[in-house]
């Protein structure tokens, strides 16, 4: 029989990759192997509690004030006597991470086939996002099946040389996911707290906007705030203490936003699809927020996710202080221009992604 490895280790590769888990499991045609890295470890374990999956291996890896270094090294020596006990028939990996990047290499070393899920995502600038970019760009160098949610992923992978045959247009698994976690009957305190006025959700964590980007934006964010008494917001906040003492130092003191701890993903997928509109520089969420129709304005001077741009679910407003104010400040007070982008198609799949994922996979690993 043919075994398929997955490796995952952050919340956002964990919450893409669990519903992919509990459909290979489905499936008769090959054996599914979990091993995860712990890249993220009380996060990572949230998503994998919330969707029943115990992982077979556990690198552990996780240690306070992680480097790339150390995650990078550690992963690759943990993962050696992992593939070599399995000998898998492919590993899957997923989109950008470290933990993504050293297992591919690992397996590189080892003459193993890598599937990418979220493959051909680019912006085409090293340091940005910093290092998901580099990370993403290596890993199609060998991967064999690369799995790309969308044809504009396609289209990068061809233009780079990839063989056509070994890309397949699946849509992303992100959508799959919220067909588990979104309930119609969910309630939560902070909801009730927010209830009666517009609900922003806040994410900010990227490496690249430490220091006076992530400034600017919670400087901006608290000036619309300030100004607007009909809205609320809502930070679960990332465990990077150089954020927490940010966040502490630019919005401390304005109660109508409520800064938390990070948030298990029902929760959050909850309070996406209850919130008016979402301020982001993270990745995932620009898949997610589209299918629940919010829009996303995304803190980032790049993303490699332009299909949400020119469907108009997302705008892209960098991290100076006085755009993010005027394009939040713009969608607050202008309904016209917040129905426009609330209204517009997803382009990021349709809940379907994971299936299409194994029936290619049992089509290519059957016995020849």
């Amino acid at each position: 029989m043919k075994k398929v490895m997955l490796s995952f280790g952050t919340r956002p590769e964990a919450i893409k990759m669990c519903p992919l888990v509990k459909e290979l499991k489905t499936r008769n045609d090959f054996k599914t192997v979990v091993c995860v890295t712990g890249q993220h470890r009380q996060m990572l374990d949230q998503v994998l509690k919330t969707f029943d999956i115990v992982p077979d291996y556990d690198l552990d890896i996780m240690k306070d004030r992680q480097t790339l270094f150390d995650i990078t090294t550690n992963i690759l020596s943990g993962m050696k006597s992992i593939l070599e006990k399995e000998a898998p028939d492919v590993v899957l990996v997923h989109g950008d991470t470290s933990t993504t990047f050293a297992t591919t290499l690992a397996c590189f070393y080892l003459h193993i086939p890598i599937g990418h899920v979220e493959a051909g995502l680019r912006t085409y600038d090293a340091f940005s996002p910093y290092p998901e970019e580099f990370n993403r760009q290596a890993v199609s160098i060998v991967s064999k099946y690369n799995f790309a949610p969308t044809e504009l992923s396609k289209n990068n992978l061809l233009n780079e040389g990839k063989k056509a045959d070994s890309i397949f247009v699946t849509g992303n698994t992100a959508i799959d996911a919220l067909k588990t976690t979104i309930s119609p009957n969910y309630k939560h305190p902070m909801l009730d707290w927010a209830s009666g006025s517009k609900l922003i959700m806040i994410t900010a964590h990227r490496r690249e906007n430490l220091g006076e980007p992530m400034i600017n934006m919670f400087k901006a964010i608290r000036r619309v705030i300030d100004e607007h008494k009909d809205v609320k917001a809502i930070y679960p906040i990332h465990m990077n203490p150089v954020v927490r003492k940010t966040a502490d130092e630019v919005l401390k003191g304005e109660n109508r936003i409520q800064i938390i701890e990070p948030l298990d993903v029902v929760d959050f997928h909850n309070f996406l699809s209850r919130s008016y509109l979402i301020l982001t520089d993270s990745g995932g969420i620009q898949e997610e927020a589209p299918s629940l129709g919010k829009p996303v304005l995304v803190m980032r001077n790049t993303t490699e996710r332009p299909e949400g741009i020119a469907a108009g679910t997302l705008r892209l407003v960098g991290t100076e202080e006085s755009v993010i104010y005027d394009s939040f400040k713009l969608l607050l007070e202008n309904q016209k221009e917040y129905d426009r982008m609330s209204n517009a198609t997803n382009p990021y799949g349709d809940g379907f992604a994971c299936k299409r994922i194994a029936d290619i996979l049992c089509n290519e690993l059957k016995e020849k």
